[in-house]
């Protein structure tokens, strides 16, 4: 994927929406108050699989690698904004 980062602010929440025939796939990435990082997927039926980082650096590659896999089944985007 080029030109793009998920790379998480300090104490920000990072939400972008992926889309698929009409289905919405979220991926959030934020520090966590007790320290590292958490990587969250939600599915369009609601199930979540949440991955935990010790280095900004992991979660990072991990975002790329989850993009590329996501892309590579069809889903647009990403869409999504810093809050």
């Amino acid at each position: 994927m080029s030109g793009f980062s998920w790379t998480v602010k300090q104490e920000a929440n990072v939400f972008w929406w992926f889309e698929r025939g009409g289905h919405y796939l979220r991926c959030e990435a934020q520090q966590m108050a007790t320290g590292g990082y958490e990587l969250r997927i939600v599915t369009p039926d609601g199930s979540e699989r949440v991955e935990h980082f010790d280095d900004s650096n992991d979660l990072t590659k991990r975002q790329h690698d989850v993009i590329d896999e996501i892309t590579r089944e069809g889903w647009t985007g990403p869409h999504g904004w810093v809050l």
